[in-house]
């Protein structure tokens, strides 16, 4: 590296940047989420300390969830993208979608549309995003325990607070959330 000036005040005038410096593709790094990614993993490490296998034998109020049925549960997401995110979750600890039974995968699937047809109605979002982060590779937070997200998403949701402040605005608390999602859950079940 060659620089101008004298000793006291040298200027870089090669094209080096160190990673995190934005360059053509306009990257942004966020080096705080690997904490969030790679937390999860050495804390869960059978079913005794599973968040999702001790959440069904809480209330629901307490384990957030908003429905139980024979084979899988629904539960708010403890740290929501956006207000109304729900995780998909089979009882048995199971860590791949693959694991999954034939009646479990049906149920799955029936909980995951029901899920986009409670939310529509509770939030009116204009779109989702759905998945499951299989593996620690794969970026899920507890890869364990298989789970699904549904993230109701609306038209300017997104934006820079996040990544640049580290902050996420949520405009509603978990219980708030928890329970009117729950009720017209209750309510679409019993045809109202």
């Amino acid at each position: 590296m060659s620089s101008l000036g004298g000793e006291s005040d040298p200027v870089a005038i090669d094209d080096f940047e160190l990673p995190g410096v934005p360059d053509a593709f306009q990257r942004l790094w966020t080096p705080h989420r690997l904490a969030y990614v790679k937390g999860g993993q050495e804390q869960v490490t059978g079913k005794h300390n599973c968040p999702f296998c001790e959440a069904p034998g809480r209330s629901d109020e307490e384990s957030l969830i908003v429905h139980r049925g024979k084979l899988v549960f629904v539960v708010l997401n403890l740290y929501p993208y956006n207000p109304g995110h729900l995780l998909v979750c089979p009882y048995r600890h199971v860590p791949d979608y693959t694991d999954l039974t034939v009646e479990e995968s049906a149920e799955f699937a029936a909980l995951t549309q029901q899920a986009m047809r409670v939310l529509r109605h509770v939030a009116n979002p204009s779109g989702f995003n759905l998945g499951m982060n299989q593996g620690v590779t794969g970026g899920a937070g507890i890869a364990a325990h298989l789970h699904q997200h549904v993230v109701p998403r609306w038209g300017g949701d997104g934006n820079f607070m996040p990544i640049i402040a580290g902050t996420k605005a949520i405009t509603q608390t978990l219980g708030d959330v928890r329970q009117q999602v729950a009720e017209a859950w209750n309510n679409a079940e019993q045809g109202k």
